[in-house]
């Protein structure tokens, strides 16, 4: 199932409507979701994986206040290979060979990866991607959860080579389901910024309360201003 297939069964004609229109969200035919999120920040994520998909593929959705926010592809070693911003109404595909792939595995083996890559968008043209993600030897649960902090740090540069924006801080890993989450950052462009916390607070399983639930639950109904610049 490519992302456009996948982003038009979603129903994204109708992401304007409130979140709290359906109690439960809805996955396209094909598709399993093993675990929700919910996580401050407003948002509530599910990953699920979808028939014909390669093998380590998994896939996310995020939700907001007014519903849907971001679809997305990851591969087994966490790389973005594929990209839906709701708000901007852009798409990103993974470069072929990037210069220096994101790799979750040497991330787990030496406690640090790196990463330079491109995404191509026909709407926003080529971005670049430059970064480093290190293990910092912090072990938190988090419902029940054990994740593995991490410190980051991102710089995104636009199609003529101008910094577009930058951003560092804290996430988390999964070395159980090869994924990371978000945490604490700080996030930088040319005219602004601004801190964010998106850290996990509910992780919810099948036949559990709450599971594809549509609705946020944390930090919701304040008005909020924030640029959607990384998945």
């Amino acid at each position: 199932m490519t992302l456009r297939s996948l982003t038009i069964a979603l129903g994204l004609a109708a992401v304007a409507a409130p979140a709290a229109a359906q109690d439960t969200f809805t996955l396209p035919a094909g598709c399993d979701a093993y675990v929700t999120i919910q996580s401050r920040g407003c948002t509530v994520s599910h990953h699920f994986t979808c028939e014909g998909d390669p093998l380590g593929h998994q896939r996310r959705v995020d939700l907001g206040e007014r519903g849907l926010m971001y679809v997305g592809m990851i591969d087994r070693e966490t790389q973005w290979i594929e990209s839906f911003h709701v708000s901007s109404q852009h798409s990103e595909v993974l470069e072929a060979d990037p210069e220096d792939p994101a790799s979750f595995s040497e991330l787990m083996e030496e406690g640090e990866d790196t990463y330079d890559f491109r995404t191509l968008s026909d709407e926003i043209g080529q971005t670049r991607y430059v970064g480093r993600d290190a293990l910092t030897g912090m072990i938190e649960t988090i419902d029940g959860v054990t994740l593995q902090q991490t410190e980051f740090a991102i710089v995104a540069y636009g199609p003529d080579g101008a910094e577009e924006w930058r951003s560092s801080g804290n996430e988390y890993v999964s070395s159980d389901w090869r994924m990371f989450l978000s945490g604490t950052s700080s996030v930088t462009t040319p005219d602004d910024a601004w801190e964010t916390d998106d850290s996990p607070v509910e992780f919810i399983y099948p036949g559990e309360p709450g599971f594809l639930s549509a609705n946020p639950k944390y930090d919701c109904g304040a008005m909020m201003s924030k640029y959607e610049v990384q998945p």
